[in-house]
């Protein structure tokens, strides 16, 4: 079967927000969208070739080919749709960290499929549901997506084949405060570090704090200490990020809400009020230095994204 040609001459571009998955309890199911945004500008050619230019993150070794992420995930959306491209540009903006638990992957396949959706004949488009569905599969699990594509705090879950999600809306006291170390870490790497089941007290307990998380989160920030404990993936993880669990610990006994980004190795912190973020900040590099641990650590004040992803098509 013959694949229709998408129209040349068409430019959008596509900006996403970086996501924290898990906040500790959630594992796999809750995810924050932060004021930090990797971004991408495609324009389709009749070159018949796609050339990526990447800046910022990656932007010494990441290819520049169809092999690259963001370019194989459009040409793999259109192709979906039946559709291929005479030719594409591609200009990539990292900013999210990579490898670090802040979702650059999960940012790069939403502003993919999101930028092929918009050149895709109108008729042939995805709508909200579908394009979930797609980034997810993609992805592996909607907790990162979900924020990414619709911002603020996404409860996502599984019913049958089908991902879906809904967005909570988050207190306005709720600042989030990251300490992003110089090391990656791998995702894989992370997740085989899990046990295949946990004592039943363990996801009770969990369960409790995940609940109380998301009330913490969306109505009383008082709560995030205690709604942020976590029994299911934190400790177990900790062997492959001594330094993140060293400072993350370091940080609960001083009575900060902090945890794991994803699966790390970035500690967020979810302050309550610009003052605790800002003792927050202090802690991190009295913590920090005092340790001696040669680690260089970038630490940013964030604020929570409430849009999510956003589009934007281009006349030429």
């Amino acid at each position: 079967m013959t694949e229709a040609m998408v129209a040349s001459g068409q430019e959008v571009s596509v900006e996403v927000p970086a996501t924290s998955a898990n906040l500790g309890p959630g594992f796999d199911s809750l995810g924050l969208a932060v004021t930090l945004y990797d971004s991408i500008r495609v324009r389709t050619t009749e070159t018949g070739t796609t050339t990526v230019t990447v800046t910022g993150e990656g932007e010494e070794s990441l290819p520049r080919d169809e092999t690259h992420l963001v370019a194989a995930t459009i040409l793999g959306t259109l192709e979906r749709a039946g559709f291929a491209s005479p030719g594409l540009e591609i200009e990539t903006r990292n900013v999210i960290p990579h490898g670090r638990g802040l979702g650059s992957s999960a940012a790069a396949i939403v502003s993919s499929v999101l930028a092929a959706n918009a050149i895709l004949p109108e008729s042939a488009r995805m709508d909200a549901r579908a394009v979930l569905q797609l980034c997810s599969t993609l992805e592996g699990h909607p907790d990162n997506v979900a924020p990414a594509l619709l911002g603020s705090l996404a409860v996502s879950w599984e019913t049958g084949r089908a991902y879906q999600s809904t967005i909570l809306p988050v207190h306005p006291d709720v600042v989030p405060v990251v300490a992003i170390p110089a090391s990656e870490l791998s995702t894989e790497a992370a997740r085989a570090l899990l046990p295949a089941s946990v004592p039943h007290n363990s996801a009770s307990s969990n369960a409790g704090r995940a609940a109380l998380l998301v009330h913490a989160m969306t109505n009383s920030p008082e709560f995030l200490f205690d709604g942020t404990r976590d029994l299911l993936h934190q400790d177990y993880r900790a062997q492959a990020m001594l330094h993140s669990a060293t400072l993350m610990r370091a940080l609960r006994s001083e009575g900060f809400a902090s945890v794991i980004s994803g699966a790390g190795p970035t500690v967020m912190t979810l302050a309550v009020g610009q003052d605790q973020a800002a003792a927050v900040i202090e802690a991190v590099q009295r913590i920090v230095v005092g340790a001696d641990e040669g680690i260089d650590w970038r630490v940013l004040r964030l604020n929570v994204d409430t849009e999510g992803a956003k589009v934007k098509v281009h006349q030429r």
